[in-house]
């Protein structure tokens, strides 16, 4: 059950010590007391963190963090790219639910970062402009990082090298979404500067299960 004392250190140590347990292989299951505490939550929530993350289907942050009913407010998106609806979400959690940790959450080997890679090497026209509308939001990451972004290099990257741009890519798209998270909103930049609001960046691990922690805007 969520205690809406809890400081945000202790909501991010529970978080880290959740994804310890699910990397570990010894995460909690429901139990008993989990019916109880569903028809306790009837009445409202308070949940303890938000977590924008990517809409992958191997990343479920409940699981992920090992946590309850009640406990993550989370929005989905494929390669967790910022969005007005994803920022308003964010909001209403911070302004209406009183919660003081965000988690913007990517992965190892994301898809979507993949495609965005892709579309830069070798762009399709057929691409749909849905999906282009994705790849775009995440086209600076890759080329913060890239040391020549241009589609006759990333073409000439052995597997290696791609390998390693990918990765490096992900992260600098996590990153990215913190940035746009906080641009995008004056109300969170509020909180975070008044020191109510912690924006965490963080990659979760598709091999071993563990999320590394990047960075946070703690005031």
């Amino acid at each position: 059950m969520t205690d809406r004392t809890q400081t945000t250190a202790d909501v991010l140590a529970r978080l880290r010590e959740g994804n310890r347990r699910f990397a570990s292989g010894d995460a909690n299951r429901f139990s008993v007391e989990e019916a109880e505490h569903r028809r306790h939550l009837a009445d409202g929530q308070y949940p303890s963190a938000v977590v924008l993350a990517c809409a992958d289907s191997r990343v479920p942050p409940t699981l992920v963090f090992d946590q309850g009913l009640g406990e993550l407010f989370i929005t989905r998106v494929a390669g967790n790219v910022v969005t007005p609806e994803q920022i308003g979400s964010v909001e209403f959690a911070a302004s209406q639910l009183g919660t003081r940790l965000v988690v913007v959450l990517g992965h190892s080997r994301c898809g979507a970062v993949e495609a965005t890679l892709d579309e830069m090497t070798r762009p399709n026209p057929q691409l749909s402009p849905n999906i282009r509308a994705i790849t775009d939001l995440i086209r600076p990451a890759v080329e913060r990082v890239a040391k020549d972004p241009t589609p006759h290099a990333l073409a000439s990257l052995d597997a290696s090298e791609r390998t390693d741009l990918l990765e490096r890519s992900v992260r600098a798209n996590v990153m990215k979404a913190v940035d746009d998270l906080l641009a995008g909103s004056e109300l969170l930049q509020g909180l975070q500067s008044s020191g109510e609001l912690t924006v965490v960046a963080a990659e979760y691990c598709l091999e071993t299960g563990a999320v590394d922690f990047l960075t946070s805007t703690a005031a």
